[in-house]
Order: structure tokens, then C-alpha cells, then sequence
């Protein structure tokens, strides 16, 4: 009896749970992998979030500029010379900086 139940067992395993397992490591891995409602919707927050910051600083920027043309030159030494750190820029003011 004990070698009819140790094949069929095995044979069992090789051909369902073997599949199974790796179907269902295969399905969370594709799950996993994509982005969920909840995370989508906090970077499109933070997305508008960063833009309105952005808008805000260039208010304030323009208001110091209209009361006082030079406060970044007086502000902080050696800012007036470099450009506006933007996006566009980032990169190039970051390497600058760490070649300094």
C-alpha cells in the first residue's frame, strides 16, 4: 500500500502544488509591482501640493524683488552670479556643487 501512496503523493505534488506555488508568487509579483488607487492619488496631492508651493515662492520672490531689487545678492554671498536653480538646472547645480 505504501508504494502505491508515495508516487501518487509525489506525483501530486510535482503536478499541483508546484504550479500552485509558483502562480501565486507569480500573481503577487504582478500585484505587487503596480501602482494602487491610494498611491496614485497621494502623488497627484502632492504633485498639485509642489506646484502651488512653487507658485507661492515665486509671489514672494516677486514681492522681493519689487521692495528690494538686490536681496538675493544681499540675502545670500555669490547667489546673484548663479543662475535660478530650476528643474532645468538641478542636475548641472548639483554637480557644481559637489566638484566644489
Amino acid at each position: 500500500m505504501e508504494d502505491i501512496l508515495v508516487p501518487i503523493f509525489v506525483v501530486g505534488m510535482l503536478f499541483i502544488g508546484l504550479p500552485w506555488i509558483i502562480f501565486h508568487y507569480v500573481t503577487k509579483w504582478k500585484t505587487s509591482a503596480t501602482i494602487t488607487n491610494e498611491d496614485e492619488q497621494l502623488l497627484d496631492e502632492l504633485h498639485t501640493m509642489a506646484r502651488r508651493l512653487d507658485e507661492r515662492m515665486e509671489t514672494i520672490e516677486r514681492i522681493m524683488a519689487a521692495d528690494n531689487p538686490n536681496w538675493r545678492e544681499s540675502a545670500l554671498p555669490g547667489v546673484g552670479s548663479d543662475p535660478k536653480p530650476t528643474l532645468e538646472n538641478f542636475d548641472n547645480l548639483l554637480k557644481e556643487r559637489r566638484s566644489s
